[in-house]
C-alpha cells in the first residue's frame, strides 16, 4: 500500500484540518524474558522441531497497515488505522 508522505487531515488537538506527517508504525522487538517466552523455551527444549505448531486452516493474506501521523503545527501524534489488508509492502513515497 502506497502512503502520501504529507496528508491534509483533521487534527483533534487543533480543532482544524492541518497538514501531518505520514509515517508506518513499525513492530517493536519482542522482549526475551517474557513469562510467556520463557515457558514455551522451558518446553520447547530437548525437541528437534517445536511441540506445538499449529494447524492453521486460513492464512491471513496481507497486514493491515497503521499510519502515525504527526501533526506540522502542534507536533501531536495520531493514528490512522487502514480497514482493509494490504496485498504488496507498504511504502510511502
Amino acid at each position: 500500500m502506497k502512503l502520501p508522505s504529507i496528508l491534509k487531515t483533521y487534527c483533534p488537538y487543533c480543532r482544524t484540518h492541518t497538514e501531518h506527517d505520514v509515517k508506518l508504525e513499525k513492530k517493536g522487538k519482542a522482549s526475551s524474558m517474557r513469562r510467556g517466552t520463557r515457558k514455551y523455551n522451558e518446553v520447547k527444549k530437548g525437541y528437534v522441531g517445536s511441540p506445538r505448531t499449529p494447524k492453521k486452516d486460513v492464512y491471513k493474506t496481507g497486514k493491515r497497515p497503521l499510519a502515525i501521523l504527526t501533526c506540522k503545527t502542534c507536533k501531536k501524534k495520531q493514528q490512522k488505522a487502514y480497514p482493509s489488508r494490504t496485498k504488496k509492502k507498504p511504502e510511502i513515497k
